[in-house]
């Protein structure tokens, strides 16, 4: 007899989320994830999560090292990352659901300090100018550099789970998973003042200077996680770490993405 699902369920501060984890919670036999797996018959096999896309993207960051897939339920605003939320049949959605594989962006940045930071992106890695005047950043990609010199209020990388995001409402490129690309999204350009980014091979390794860190000071995020005052910022697929989330059967991303252009 194969062993039945077993589900964890984390749910974010707000009232909805937390109405609808109190129903999954005395309709299912939740798992504790918080807590070490003390046996087989306690570990769990999905990671249920019930907000919007930004709590999803917080839980990920917190269990991607687990290999344990998300299936999230939207209790939030936009739920791209998200089904519909139902209690009912819960453990045959998830059974009957799709997979898909993302893989972050990895951020080395080093400050002016000469301190190293590594940290993972799902959605995007981006340079913001910390202060009134523009930032001055050289962009160098596979060890060529393309722009000498950008002037702007800064820049960002972002997957094609991320592409939808920040990426899209800077006037990025929407990219259908499975493509391969990554995008490169200046923002708000100054000089070159034409220029709308480019359309990167997932495999890329992408170098950020910053060419007046002192007087032209910039910080780089990796998703929600901030460095200040950086010099250099490197950023390529993580390849080795896998993240699978799952989706229904009539919701699933590759179709989201695809009606996202279309919107």
């Amino acid at each position: 007899m194969d062993k039945p699902l077993q589900i964890a369920c984390v749910a974010d501060n707000s009232a909805i989320a937390q109405a609808a984890y109190k129903e999954i919670v005395e309709r299912y036999n939740i798992v504790d994830v918080t807590k070490r797996r003390v046996s087989a018959n306690k570990a769990a096999d999905v990671i249920v999560v019930l907000g919007g896309d930004g709590f999803m993207l917080q839980t990920m960051h917190q269990y991607m090292a687990r290999n344990i897939p998300f299936y999230g339920m939207n209790c939030g605003t936009v739920g791209f990352l998200m089904n519909s939320y139902s209690p009912n049949q819960l453990i045959e959605r998830i059974e009957e659901s799709r997979s898909h594989i993302l893989h972050p962006l990895r951020m080395y940045a080093r400050n002016i300090h000469g301190k190293d930071y590594e940290l993972l992106a799902i959605n995007e890695v981006s340079l913001f100018r910390q202060s009134r005047q523009a930032a001055k950043i050289r962009i160098t990609i596979d060890h060529v550099v393309r722009i000498p010199e950008m002037v702007s209020d800064g820049i960002l990388v972002a997957t094609p789970a991320g592409s939808t995001a920040y990426n899209s409402s800077t006037g990025g490129p929407i990219i259908p998973l499975g493509s391969n690309i990554i995008a490169l999204t200046p923002l708000s350009p100054f000089r070159p003042r034409h220029w709308k980014g480019a359309l990167l091979h997932h495999n890329s390794c992408v170098t950020f200077e910053a060419l007046d860190p002192i007087k032209r000071p910039v910080s780089a995020v990796a998703d929600f996680t901030e460095v200040r005052d950086v010099v250099s910022v490197a950023v390529n697929e993580q390849q080795k770490t896998s993240i699978k989330l799952l989706f229904d059967p009539e919701h699933n991303l590759e179709e989201r993405i695809i009606k996202e252009q279309f919107m």
